[in-house]
Parts: structure tokens; sequence; C-alpha cells
């Protein structure tokens, strides 16, 4: 899609279409998105409180998001470029969604491709980027350079995998001895499977099971340098920031945000909409639930008790 009409926007956002007649029956077009301050007419943007929306009422903007409440009065209401929804910031995202060009096939000369490997349609695979026997990758999947799919590994649509990463490698298991203490590689034959719509950061590495399955639920979002060990089971809509450490056999609810830097032991079990905080640490098998709480520290704990801790160690000083 080139080109976006207030209607379209509506259509986008699911609102109803009579819900501003006026604006939707007509108006500008844009082809683009922008920040208020590089705005030009083909260009959208989105004001989320009173000084963003003052700023972009005095940009060159073509259309303008705004709150369903304008807050600047009646300067917003009367200004025919505003487009109240209810998440101007969501909005704004879908339509720079619907604006990107479209996925195209494109194949780098030095990617290493199996030939027993299934590409979707319009898959877009970086320079050195490898994929091993068997693997198999839905329609509109992105490979950055140098991403890695090892043997076992699918991939559903519209999968992006930024450069550096690993899927599908062996997980790190071991059976010790228990007079020698020598450690012998548990066998690590399982599978992984990433769901469709799932973004998945720089450098990132996601083992396959050891005997089952490790599986990355629909639309969950993953950032830059995080690990994710063999036969977890994360769900849908989850989102993991940078550096997090994950460890074999953990199951992730759907919804869960977790924070930078956040580690769990092994056989964790984290409920539907869990946040856990930054740096937080979850022992071995414990379990959190409660879709909203937020959990912080290690161990982790809800905030309110985290905090209250805190505050008794200060009163030591």
């Amino acid at each position: 899609m080139s080109q976006l009409t207030f209607s379209q926007i509506v259509t986008l956002a699911g609102l109803e279409p009579d819900s501003q007649p006026a604006k939707v029956s007509g108006g500008p077009q844009v082809s683009r998105v922008s920040a208020i301050g590089d705005a030009t007419p083909d260009a959208l943007v989105f004001a989320q409180d009173e000084p963003s929306l003052s700023a972009a009422l005095a940009s060159k903007a073509g259309i303008i998001l705004a709150p369903h409440k304008p807050v600047a009065g009646n300067a917003a209401e009367q200004d025919p470029r505003v487009l109240a929804v209810p998440d101007p910031r969501y909005v704004f995202a879908l339509a720079a969604k619907a604006l990107a060009p479209p996925c195209t096939a494109s194949i780098h000369p030095s990617a290493s491709i199996h030939p027993t490997a299934t590409l979707g349609a319009r898959a877009q695979i970086g320079a050195q980027a490898v994929v091993e026997a068997g693997v198999s990758l839905g329609d509109d999947v992105t490979l950055g350079s140098g991403v890695v799919l090892c043997t076992g590994t699918t991939l559903g649509s519209r999968v992006v995998v930024q450069a550096g990463a690993v899927l599908g490698g062996a997980g790190f298991g071991y059976a010790t001895h228990p007079a020698t203490g020598e450690h012998v590689l548990f066998p690590q034959q399982g599978t992984l499977v990433i769901e469709d719509d799932v973004e998945i950061g720089a450098n990132t590495t996601i083992d396959r099971g050891a005997l089952g399955e490790t599986r990355i639920g629909a639309g969950t979002k993953i950032d830059n340098q995080v690990h994710i060990g063999h036969n977890c089971r994360i769900g849908r809509n989850v989102l993991i920031a940078a550096q997090v450490g994950i460890s074999g056999s953990c199951t992730i609810g759907d919804g869960v945000v977790m924070a930078g830097q956040v580690g769990l032991g092994d056989h964790v079990t984290i409920g539907p909409g869990v946040i856990l905080g930054g740096a937080s640490g979850v022992f071995p098998g414990k379990r959190l639930e409660g879709p909203g709480q937020m959990f912080m520290g290690v161990p982790a704990e809800p905030l309110k008790d985290y905090l209250k801790s805190i505050a008794r160690v200060r009163r030591l000083k």
C-alpha cells in the first residue's frame, strides 16, 4: 500500500466508519510516517500528550493521530488533519506496517541453503546466512546476515530474525558420572518451532529440544542477545528484552513481559500476563502467577514486597 487515507486508517484502527464521518469521507493522503519535526504534507505523525499534539498541529504533517479526547482543545478539534484514535502510537505502528514496501524474494549469493530446506514465498535471506538440512520457512520470512538455522528448525510466516542469531543449536544438558564427575552430553536431537509473526533480535540463541521440542508462540518479540534453553515453551505475544537468560524446560505464559537481564533457572513457570522487572532472578522450579503483577529482585518477589525489603535494608544503615 503506497498511500493511506483517513478512511483506510480508520479501518486499520478497527474504528466504526462513522466515528468521524467528515474526515473519513475525504481529506489528505499520506505515503510515509515521520517524526513530528521532520513532517511534510505526505507524512503521518502521532501525538500522545499535549506538548506533542501542539507540536504536531504546528507542523506540516498531512495527518495527525491524536487521542480520542484531544488535550489541546478546540485547536485540535478544528484542525482537519487530526484523526482521533484510542491509541495513537499503536495505530501509527499499524500504518507504518501498511505503508512498508511489500516483501520480495531476495537471497544473497553468499548464503548457504541446504537443498532439502523448504523456503516459503518471498523469503529474504542475508549475506552468509546458513539454512541447514530439513529446515522449513514460511512465507515472508526475513533472515539477517549471518543467521544460522540448524537442522530441525521450523519457522512460520512473517518471522524476522536479525543478524547473527543462531536457532536450533544443541542445548546445554549433560549427564554426570557419580564417581568420576565426568560430564556426558545428553542427547540433543529434538526440534525448534518458531510460530507466525515472531521477531528475534541480533545474536540471540534459541536451543532445540533435547528429546522433544522448544516452541516460541505466535507474535512473541525477542530482543538482542537473549538465550533460551532447550525444551522451553514460550507463549504468544511475549516480550523479552535484551540479555535475558532462560534455562531449559521453562514455561512462559501468554503476554508475559521480561525486562532486560532477567534470569530464569530451569523448570520455572511464569504465568500469563506476569511482568518481570529488570535483572530479576527466579530460582529453579519456582512458579510465578498473577496477570499484570510485577515481580522484582533476586529471588523475584511481588513489587510491593520487594520495595519493603529495600526499605528494611536501608534502615539498617
